[in-house]
């Protein structure tokens, strides 16, 4: 359903180019820009001034623009007694979608959360499950404002006529398009207000990477790329996820990711590189440890700086492989060592995901550290007939605690953007890793049983 963009346009195009039916000559005809800021006050009570109602029965259509996502039955409450906005909310006990269509950029959204007579739980991811609002709990009667910063997307390369070589499977994401979607999730979400506006001075931090990185677009498989949203002060930083699954220096740049980056990219803005788990197959986007995969990091750093960017090297982390004394086999050979070495070299920051990917594994042991990976006995998720064992792939807590790796490394290596980092963050130590049995991030639908690209 995201796929539906242009029909006004084209007749506003019509009347420019070819003028009336009356013969009067060309007419010429202003196109006004695409709409940038939204104010929906979710509910079926008292609308607020200034803002759009949105009811269970505003599902997306084209001419609209914007919706719920068909399929849902929503459910409207309305308490008595209170402002317009607060006053009614939507709600459900399953997971739901709300989408926007907006043009590419980066944009601070605003969630009033609550009920007048009762509690909320609410998590809020954006996109494909990039997690925006982690668990926000509002007591009887008491509501919660929230904003958080989310970059929108799509494939078209500036005004070159060219666009990103997309996968067939990317074609259904939730990422590559003028739409921003919302999910609304946990036990008792209760969405009284969305606000949209569009922010030009935030930092965008870009991900270049694989599926170590992407936004995983299905349950139960995780990111780093996708969780580390959270971790991060509304208005200041916009995560730019450009990571895709099976992906390699090479490809990267040939399949036209690296100049969809490059065409946004901006003096002052982050680009965070991480591969090695598919550079290093053989095959034609192989590339040597110590010569060629070299040779190409530098000229991703070399273009970032080149636009005013500032080049960060992310080391990947290991796959989930032990010896018999219970210590991490290195299966990435020599491609982290010769990360190491570029960055010496170039003169650029290191965040060494792999060595802090070491001692967590390590930390949980053989056993446990299954848990951080797609680990699930038969009949876990819908479909799923046997056991998914996968020793690349995360689940969400593994995901989560290298996008708190990520954020240490960010702190460590002192970045601009460290500052930008939500307050009073605990430090992160991999050697003491949440405890897996508290850890809770509810699903999103749907899931899938086929494993991403790349091992």
């Amino acid at each position: 359903m995201k796929d539906v963009f242009l029909s006004n346009s084209l007749l506003l195009i019509f009347f420019l180019i070819f003028g009336s039916a009356t013969g009067q000559g060309v007419q010429r005809v202003k196109v006004s820009a695409p709409q940038t800021s939204f104010k929906f006050d979710f509910g079926t009570g008292k609308t607020a001034p200034g803002f759009l109602p949105v009811t269970p029965a505003t599902v997306y259509t084209a001419a609209r623009g914007y919706g719920f996502f068909p399929g849902t039955t929503l459910k409207a409450i309305t308490r008595k007694g209170h402002d317009a906005l607060r006053s009614d909310f939507i709600t459900h006990d399953q997971p739901f979608f709300f989408t926007v269509d907006l043009p590419e950029g980066n944009y601070n959204v605003t969630i009033t959360l609550g009920d007048k007579s009762g509690t909320s739980t609410t998590t809020v991811k954006a996109e494909c499950r990039r997690l925006m609002l982690e668990k926000v709990q509002t007591t009887l009667g008491k509501f919660e404002t929230r904003t958080f910063t989310v970059h929108v997307r799509n494939s078209q390369i500036g005004n070159t006529g060219e666009k990103v070589r997309l996968k067939p499977r990317e074609l259904n994401y939730l990422h590559w398009d003028n739409q921003l979607t919302l999910e609304f999730n946990n036990t008792s979400p209760k969405v009284c207000a969305v606000e949209i506006t569009k922010v030009d001075d935030a930092i965008t931090v870009f991900l270049a990477g694989n599926s170590t990185v992407v936004d995983q677009d299905r349950e139960p498989w995780a990111a780093w790329g996708q969780m580390i949203p959270v971790f991060f002060q509304p208005g200041k930083v916009a995560i730019a996820n450009y990571a895709e699954s099976g992906e390699t220096l090479k490809a990267f740049a040939g399949e036209k990711r690296l100049a969809k980056v490059l065409s946004l990219i901006k003096p002052g803005d982050y680009l965070f590189i991480e591969f090695a788990h598919n550079d290093q197959k053989p095959g034609s986007s192989h590339l040597d440890a110590f010569t060629t995969y070299k040779e190409q990091l530098k000229l991703y750093i070399s273009a970032a700086r080149q636009k005013g960017a500032i080049p960060v090297l992310v080391t990947s982390m290991h796959r989930r492989r032990f010896d018999e004394q219970g210590h991490i086999v290195n299966t990435l050979e020599n491609y982290p060592a010769a990360m190491r070495q570029t960055a010496q070299e170039e003169k650029v920051a290191l965040l060494d995901l792999n060595q802090m990917s070491k001692i967590f594994y390590e930390a949980l042991g053989p056993e446990k550290s299954k848990k951080a990976f797609v680990h699930y006995p038969a009949n876990s998720f819908p479909g799923q007939d046997t056991e998914l064992k996968d020793d690349t792939h995360f689940s969400t807590y593994g995901a989560y605690q290298l996008a708190k790796c990520v954020v240490e490394g960010i702190k460590t290596a002192d970045l601009g953007i460290a500052p930008c980092l939500v307050k009073n963050l605990p430090v992160y130590n991999p050697a003491q890793p949440d405890q897996v049995e508290n850890w809770q991030l509810p699903l999103s639908p749907p899931s899938a049983i086929i494993k991403p690209d790349g091992n």
